[in-house]
């Protein structure tokens, strides 16, 4: 039987991390997780997500929440604990994937088939990539940026101890900048494989 391996990638918006990890997941020949999870989940549950979908990867509101015996009122939360139960089990059965973000560096960091990588990128590469992707003015794309930066790092900062982007929390940090997305994969699967022996 095939070695269970499973990749975590953090990034910051816009610099390609998403395109990092589809190419690692068609590399490894395993499946890719991210805004499909939540379609996982209805699946192997039975059930309709489409209005929780809003819900994903989205910080929980502390004034508006609270929790007794365990139990949150908190939708934010019960989709993110949802979502982290899904992963570990999926971990526990032994398969292999890619999974970006979700707080996956943390909640699967006991399993030694972990890989966990924070892709960053130069302000300006990562402006160019998301005018040149959304057909965005250079001021929009930085105000983009910022937002979808700013909601992960909330998100993330308010579910787990280690910061969002802290390179102690990660096996690797890497500046796509500095390979591009190709050279990038090259390097990040020679690491893998490394890891792997």
């Amino acid at each position: 039987m095939e070695k269970q391996l499973i990749i975590s990638v953090g990034r910051e918006y816009g610099s390609g991390g998403h395109e990092i990890a589809e190419k690692l997941a068609m590399h490894y020949g395993i499946q890719l997780l991210d805004h499909n999870l939540l379609d996982e989940i209805a699946a192997k549950k039975n059930v309709k997500m489409d209005h929780l979908k809003d819900l994903d990867e989205k910080h929980k509101n502390p004034l508006s929440s609270r929790t007794v015996r365990g139990y949150s009122s908190s939708p934010e939360e019960n989709m993110l604990y949802l979502q982290f139960d899904y992963l570990r089990d999926k971990a526990d059965a032994g398969e292999s994937f890619v999974i970006v973000g979700r707080c996956s560096e943390t909640i699967l960091k006991q399993y030694d088939s972990l890989v966990s990588i924070f892709i960053l990128a130069d302000r300006n590469k990562r402006i160019e990539r998301i005018m040149r992707l959304y057909h965005l003015t250079e001021s929009q794309a930085i105000k983009k940026i910022r937002e979808k930066d700013t909601n992960r790092r909330r998100y993330h900062n308010s579910f787990c101890v280690g910061k969002w982007g802290d390179c102690k929390n990660y096996d690797l940090s890497l500046n796509s900048s500095k390979l591009g997305i190709d050279g990038s994969v090259k390097l990040l699967t020679e690491y893998i494989d490394k890891r792997r022996l």
